[in-house]
């Protein structure tokens, strides 16, 4: 199997996606946002925001670690990590609030959707689906319009550290024309990301404009608010 150094074993993944709509919401976007946008979902799991953008005419590139895998494996793994997740919430339902989802019942079938369409486009257009190993990306220097970074960067601050929280923005922006939107500030347990105000600043010390907006989603709790980091204009 063709991979990178530093490739996960497929166990160590998680492939668990949101659904386009989530990603709306979790990034206060409207669909007439992203028509005829170059966009980079990274890293994209099984999200379907990728699908379901490129139907609308935008063009989206997925990347992540789990892409080196087969779409055949993915596939596999991303129902038992389902089943998996879905046994264990109710364990730690007051995590989380029930709003969006009604209950754990429609949680499944709404992460079963983003699975399957995923899956489907991967068939469809493989090329759209590239693996990457952050903090590199094998992108072209401001390749696209808009980047989006969901449910990675913060959330594992416990084994991911600051300065590899720095790289991964940097070459974010670095592949990034206008805006880099992060979802959400905090971690695993629901604290905002202890060294998001350091890292605020570096940004703002490197010339960039960044702000953090609330979003219009919330499923963990406290995790509504994204990051926008933007190009300031010449």
């Amino acid at each position: 199997m063709s991979g990178a150094e530093g490739k996960l074993e497929l166990e160590r993944i998680v492939f668990i996606g949101r659904t386009f709509e989530e990603y709306l919401q979790m990034f206060n976007l409207k669909e007439a946002d992203l028509v005829g946008q170059r966009i980079l979902d990274c890293p994209a799991g099984a999200c379907s925001f990728t699908a379901r953008s490129n139907q609308l005419g935008s063009d989206v590139t997925a990347a992540d670690i789990a892409y080196y895998y087969s779409t055949d494996e993915l596939a596999d793994k991303g129902v038992q990590d389902i089943v998996h997740a879905m046994s264990e919430m109710d364990k730690v339902q007051d995590n989380f609030v029930w709003d969006y989802f009604e209950s754990i019942a429609d949680l499944t079938q709404v992460r079963n959707k983003a699975l399957n369409d995923n899956i489907k486009d991967q068939r469809l257009a493989p090329e759209r689906y590239v693996p990457v190993v952050l903090p590199d990306l094998p992108f072209n220097d401001e390749a696209f319009d808009l980047t989006l970074s969901a449910h990675f960067l913060f959330m594992y601050s416990d084994r991911l550290d600051y300065d590899f929280h720095l790289k991964s923005v940097n070459e974010l922006m670095r592949v990034t024309k206008e805006e880099l939107r992060i979802f959400p500030l905090v971690d695993l347990s629901c604290k905002r990301y202890a060294h998001l105000d350091r890292l605020i600043d570096e940004l703002v010390r490197q010339g960039f404009a960044v702000e953090e907006m609330v979003v219009p989603y919330e499923f963990q709790k406290g995790a509504n608010q994204m990051l926008s980091i933007r190009r300031m204009k010449p």
